[in-house]
């Protein structure tokens, strides 16, 4: 399947299908944000949020995926991610975009 952030791939035609969308909630477990808290005072990347929320990505897009074979998809276009806070220490995230059979 094809995966772009574009809107248009060059010499292809295709129709259509309709959004499609993943998305995940992650969390840490409570020593992990306790160790995280505790690196924010000093600064620094924090790997363990880096590490949940390339996981929590890949599942969304997974899923975004999924949504589109059950559609017959050939690829899909425009793909877009969102993110929010759900509470402290937990994020969803988010990934759309455009299912489309190639002609």
């Amino acid at each position: 399947m094809l995966l772009t952030t574009t809107e248009l791939v060059m010499g292809k035609e295709y129709d259509v299908l309709g959004l499609v969308k993943g998305a995940t909630i992650q969390s840490k477990n409570i020593g992990k944000d306790f160790g995280a808290g505790l690196k924010s005072i000093v600064g620094g990347e924090l790997k363990g949020y880096t590490e949940m929320m390339e996981e929590a990505r890949d599942i969304a897009m997974q899923r975004m995926e999924e949504e589109a074979k059950r559609l017959g998809a050939d690829g899909i276009v425009g793909i877009r991610f969102s993110t929010s806070a759900i509470m402290q220490g937990a994020a969803e995230v988010m990934a759309y975009g455009t299912a489309v059979k190639f002609k």
